[in-house]
């Protein structure tokens, strides 16, 4: 959600940059040809300021984009094509039963700080995700933990309540964080390749290269983030050379002056981002199945990413993104169908509509969407009273209180159909053979077995209509062609820095 990515990080530097330094000055060469400043700034624009900068307290896709990989590190890193590596975990083994993890430590690792990395920050770092008071994403997929012990200082064993085959893949979203460290929503002490610069609270947050950083430098010597109210400022940024790329271009319109110019490279690439008309599907008439079905029959949802997206971006059938292992297309299932949406509607005892409120947050392009999902029922003769909130609203009212009939939020991270397992998260599905299902799969010993069973998954929260999956969003990143580096992926909105190279 937006409450508001097979090697280590040394290994891929140096392989991928294949640097030889000059003699002398700021510049280096690549093997390729071409010279790059190793001390320049490079000018991030965003429309996702963090609300604070603690992951586990409701920092928002901000905070991912800005600090997750570039700050922070976890034992693991997802990489930008989704796969798992190891980073501050030099290696790991598991028992043969799956309920024992042992992990080693990397040595010579330190926090900005200056203190050394123990397993005591990594035993922190996990109770703190999982503290009562956590809004980590996968707080609950983690709540497996039934032990974290710390044999010696580069040692951490931890033992599982279950087998969990997602175990590894989970703790690449866990921050390690110096377990002396206070303040964290303002501060930060990280073991990343750049260190906190300053934050001015909706303007912008820089990040420093890290002299004592374990790993490889970071190609750069500093990173600015520079936030903006909305897409058009943005993209003036990008023309007047304030900003050098955009993590996430919101304004199709807009690309045409960016194709259109030498200066300017536009990349489309892969997102995990999905806009969901979620239903509570705890409250009437949303605990109807057939009322799911006719109002997800009843909304063109080519027209509606036509109108916000232009050319770009997905349908999307299913929580599951084609980048997931368990991906199906299942936008066949509850197509756009107004003379189906009518005859569900009147299966369901409501022949002549009903009226609900739909609960919409104030960023775009929410309300853009609840508007035309509005006029979209009106047709089948439901009735929609929208209800603007802001995100902090929408955390107290409809993610942790339920307090909703139906809502619009944007979900940002892979492999997240396994919430549908979970009968108390904010949708309120509760299919008993789902969380079977899902439980199964989270106990599978072969990833074979999880994928089949999670497409089982796949398919029956699409045909319960589990939510409206509204469109896959698409994945634009803009950027001046002076740089090279950046990342072209949208995996959990993380944005690595450290690669990206800027010409002298």
């Amino acid at each position: 959600m937006r409450l508001n990515k097979p090697a280590l990080y040394a290994a891929a530097t140096t392989a991928g940059l294949a640097l030889v330094l000059t003699a002398c000055g700021g510049s280096a060469t690549s093997a390729s040809g071409g010279t790059w400043d190793k001390n320049a700034t490079v000018n991030i624009g965003s429309l996702y300021e963090p609300q604070n900068l603690d992951n586990t307290a409701g920092g928002g896709q901000g905070v991912t984009e800005a600090l997750n990989g570039n700050v922070y590190e976890g034992l693991f890193r997802l990489t930008d094509d989704g796969k798992v590596d190891k980073l501050l975990a030099k290696d790991y083994k598991a028992s043969a039963d799956g309920l024992t993890y042992t992990f080693t430590l990397r040595s010579g690792v330190k926090f900005h700080s200056g203190k050394e990395l123990t397993s005591a920050d990594v035993k922190y770092s996990l109770e703190k995700v999982l503290a009562d008071d956590s809004q980590s994403a996968r707080k609950s997929n983690l709540e497996v933990v039934k032990d974290i012990a710390t044999p010696d200082a580069h040692t951490v064993k931890v033992t599982l309540s279950q087998r969990s085959i997602s175990f590894v893949y989970n703790l690449s979203y866990v921050w390690i964080i110096n377990s002396q460290a206070k303040d964290l929503k303002t501060t930060e002490d990280g073991t990343g390749p750049y260190k906190l610069g300053k934050w001015t609270r909706g303007s912008a947050l820089s990040l420093n290269r890290f002299a004592g950083y374990w790993g490889g430098a970071a190609a750069n010597k500093q990173v600015v983030f520079h936030y903006f109210k909305d897409a058009t400022a943005l993209n003036n940024a990008l023309l007047t050379n304030a900003v050098d790329v955009v993590t996430s271009e919101q304004s199709p319109d807009a690309l045409d002056q960016f194709k259109s110019n030498q200066n300017y490279k536009v990349n489309d690439g892969n997102s995990t981002t999905k806009l969901l008309l979620a239903f509570n599907d705890k409250a009437k008439p949303f605990t109807d199945v057939k009322v799911r079905q006719a109002v997800s029959a009843a909304i063109d949802d080519k027209k509606l990413l036509e109108s916000v997206w232009g050319g770009y971006g997905k349908l999307i059938g299913s929580m599951v993104p084609p980048t997931d292992p368990w991906y199906e297309d299942l936008t066949k299932v509850n197509a756009y169908d107004v003379t189906k949406a009518r005859k569900l509607l009147a299966e369901a005892g409501y022949a002549k509509g009903f009226s609900f409120t739909l609960d919409t947050p104030n960023y775009d392009p929410h309300p853009t969407a609840a508007t035309f999902i509005k006029a979209q029922l009106a047709k089948v003769g439901v009735t929609v009273k929208i209800n603007t909130i802001t995100p902090d609203e929408w955390y107290t009212k409809v993610y942790k209180n339920h307090d909703f009939t139906a809502t619009l939020q944007e979900h940002v991270n892979d492999r997240d159909l396994v919430w549908y397992g979970n009968p108390d998260f904010y949708w309120g599905y509760d299919n008993k053979q789902v969380t079977q299902w899902v439980a199964q799969a989270e106990e599978a010993t072969t990833t074979a077995q999880q994928t089949e069973l999670l497409k089982k998954v796949n398919r029956q929260t699409a045909e319960d209509a589990a939510s409206d999956w509204l469109y896959l969003y698409p994945q634009i990143v803009v950027a001046n062609t002076s740089l090279s580096g950046y990342p072209l992926n949208g995996l959990n909105s993380q944005f690595y820095a450290f690669d990206i190279k800027k010409k002298d």
